[in-house]
């Protein structure tokens, strides 16, 4: 299947630290993408440039064919690339409908009435399961349903490229499975998604190819269990743990 987002050569320094160094990967409707690597390797970065939030010094970026490597962050949003973050974000005291209906407001698309705007964050709520805490405070909301809460309102948007940053991390194992279960279910709706991820039992289980990331650059690329057994990805990033 042809490629939904193309990213070719992308570079960007801070300074004299190159934080990504000629990066190129390519992710298909429907695919999960794993992105790994040790700390500082650069994959939050990746997910920055792609997403719009920082411009690359060299490099391209495409959604289905067109160069949006110059636009912001919420003209790509537009363009249904959208993402959630490492760390949660979002206004402590909105209620989590709300967050959501920011993104169905904001997001591609025609822009609904309010009211409908409602209706559909609360049909996103309760396909994640949080229907019953619509409207509850986000920060009173446990550290799993502020993750749901924040990828239902990057849902919103209705992105067709989805960049998941650590969104399983800190999960207990009975959490993992069922967070597991939401990204399956966005690749089974036809989204593309990127997937930084550090729990090595869901980066086998969800993806279908691996980039693995060292110091800004490719290391390794293919099937989990074939990337992870290159003696160059053990020495980077799983050392001595049982791969």
């Amino acid at each position: 299947m042809a490629a939904l987002l193309q990213v070719d050569g992308l570079t960007k320094a801070f300074g004299g630290l190159v934080a990504v160094n000629g990066m190129s990967l390519a992710v298909s409707p429907g695919e999960v993408l794993g992105l790994i690597g040790p700390n500082g390797s650069g994959k939050t970065t990746l997910l920055n440039l792609i997403a719009g939030t920082i411009r690359p010094d060299a490099g391209v970026i495409r959604m289905a064919g067109e160069d949006v490597t110059r636009l912001s962050n919420h003209l790509r949003v537009r363009k249904r690339i959208n993402r959630t973050f490492q760390l949660v974000r979002a206004p402590a005291n909105m209620p989590a409908i709300g967050t959501v209906m920011a993104g169905v407001l904001y997001g591609a698309g025609e822009h609904p009435r309010f009211k409908d705007a409602g209706y559909e964050a609360a049909g996103l709520l309760g396909e994640l399961n949080l229907l019953t805490k619509a409207d509850r405070r986000f920060d009173q909301l446990t550290y799993i349903e502020q993750k749901r809460v924040e990828l239902a309102r990057a849902l919103a948007t209705r992105p067709r490229v989805i960049l998941l940053d650590e969104w399983l991390s800190g999960l207990s194992p009975g959490e993992l499975e069922g967070g597991m279960s939401v990204v399956w279910s966005l690749a089974a709706q036809g989204m593309a998604v990127i997937l930084v991820e550090h729990v090595m039992t869901a980066v086998r289980a969800l993806c279908h190819r691996v980039v693995v990331m060292n110091a800004g650059a490719k290391i390794a690329e293919g099937r989990p269990d074939d990337v992870l057994r290159e003696p160059e990805v053990i020495r980077a990033y799983l050392g001595d743990e049982d791969a």
